[in-house]
């Protein structure tokens, strides 16, 4: 039987030749939003054939909007002119088509990277002041300026000019990042957003902004090129966002021209519980692929071969996404090729350990099965 996993997908003028895609991940390696030579080798790697499509981290809009002081940008023109330097290396060299993730942290910004302990920055630290919806700080951390009309009028703007540099990058795809407890899922989540007036409330309200964003992105973003979003489906806390809302938030993206939704979740709120386990989240995207009719990306703990055919054979999703697992091994896809019986391109240099032409496959493929 064909593997569905290694069968092609077209979104607008976008054919993919397989469904796995590398998730972003953020690196914490870049000086004032730039990309150095660390993307150029994270990213490189993976283009060689990780996925149909690679994602590259976290790119904030603006340098409040980053999540870390090392974070990366599209917010500048040396931004703009060191990332497309590691795009057009991954183009030229590599056999993956490139997705950018277009983000603003929002209350979760001005923090230490993780490999410097994480936690908020303190003013010694060049801490900065956060925005958010409202004036409610992720749990004990400071609590963000709520954005007023003009600061959502800027910030939408920010938005919009990181697509338009996106573009003129060459990147294939666009996602916004809407999940993890960032900006845009802080205006969805009724945790977070405590405003009372046409942006909070009720769920129409809270996706206001929202929607306003990614249809002005889309508006700027070519139409045979594919955007879309990931979001968080739940926020695991009661009374917060949820997968019915989720529903209806993806329906109203997609009728903005919205080509597919990384579907994830949590991030919010330090009281989320998430029963972690393999493909936790799977069940969430099988939700709303079938009740919004759009196309899902699942993520989460997908780490075998076989599971992530399930997912896509059984028509739980159109696409997986792995981050960690890429991580661990950037040849992930060729290594579940062969346990799926499937050939694919390797780049020319390194077509010769591909197993239609080297023996070593095989025996390696014959010393796992014994084990």
């Amino acid at each position: 039987m064909a593997s569905k996993l290694f069968s092609p997908i077209t979104l607008r003028g976008l054919t993919l030749s397989d469904r796995i895609v590398v998730a972003p991940m953020c690196q914490y390696a870049s000086e004032d939003g730039n990309a150095a030579d660390w993307h150029l080798m994270n990213l490189g790697q993976y283009a060689m054939g990780a996925g149909g499509l690679v994602m590259t981290e976290a790119t904030h809009v603006s340098p409040e909007g980053r999540i870390t002081p090392r974070c990366l940008g599209l917010y500048s023109d040396d931004n703009e002119a060191t990332l497309k330097r590691v795009v057009d290396f991954c183009k030229q060299w590599g056999t993956s088509h490139m997705a950018i993730q277009i983000a603003h942290a929002g209350r979760k910004g001005s923090n230490r990277p993780p490999l410097n302990g994480g936690g908020a920055l303190p003013a010694d630290e060049g801490a900065w002041e956060t925005v958010g919806p409202s004036a409610a700080g992720f749990g004990d951390w400071p609590a963000p300026r709520a954005l007023d009309d003009s600061g959502l009028a800027r910030v939408k703007q920010e938005f919009v000019d990181a697509t338009i540099r996106a573009d003129r990058i060459g990147f294939d795809l666009a996602e916004m990042h809407g999940g993890h407890g960032y900006l845009l899922h802080q205006f969805v989540s009724p945790i977070s957003n405590q405003r009372n007036d046409g942006y909070g409330g009720p769920l129409e309200n809270r996706m206001r902004f929202p929607l306003e964003v990614f249809e002005a992105c889309r508006a700027v973003w070519p139409d045979d090129k594919p955007m879309g979003i990931r979001f968080s489906a739940s926020d695991w806390v009661e009374g917060g966002f949820n997968p019915e809302e989720s529903v209806i938030y993806a329906r109203a993206l997609k009728q903005l021209g919205c080509d597919f939704v990384d579907v994830t979740s949590g991030g919010l709120d330090p009281r989320q519980k998430i029963d972690l386990r393999p493909g936790y989240q799977v069940h969430l995207a099988e939700k709303i692929r079938n009740e919004a009719d759009i196309p899902v990306m699942a993520v989460g703990l997908i780490v075998e071969p076989e599971h992530a055919e399930e997912i896509v054979a059984s028509g739980k999703a159109d696409m997986v996404a792995l981050a960690r697992g890429m991580m661990d091994n950037p040849r992930w896809a060729w290594h579940a090729a062969q346990a799926l019986g499937v050939e694919i391109k390797y780049p020319d240099q390194y077509a010769r350990c591909a197993p239609n032409a080297w023996p070593g496959a095989s025996q390696k493929k014959l010393a796992l099965a014994a084990e």
